[in-house]
């Protein structure tokens, strides 16, 4: 393992487990905002926000960087912000 400036930057077996219960949940969270009737979707626009932001988690379930874990999980944060305003990301 790296290290950088006294602190591991490659993520660990305990720190992926610590995330995937955040990263399910932002998921699923980000999932039910995509197929909430107040966003102004139709059905295959939906269907395609849904597959982009599905490639995204998978993508990111093959990143072993600290840094770059904690970056996706704020960018997946601020978009359930967006969308819980009723906005596109």
């Amino acid at each position: 393992m790296a290290k950088a400036g006294g602190g591991m930057i490659w993520a660990t077996a305990e720190d992926l487990a610590r995330n995937r219960p955040v990263v399910l949940s932002l998921y699923r969270q980000i999932l039910r905002a995509l197929n909430s009737p107040a966003m102004p979707l139709e059905h295959a626009a939906r269907l395609a926000k849904k597959a982009e932001c599905r490639a995204i988690f998978i993508f990111g379930a093959e990143e072993r960087s600290l840094h770059n874990i904690r970056d996706l999980l704020d960018a997946a944060r601020h978009t359930l912000g967006l969308l819980n305003r009723g906005r596109l990301p």
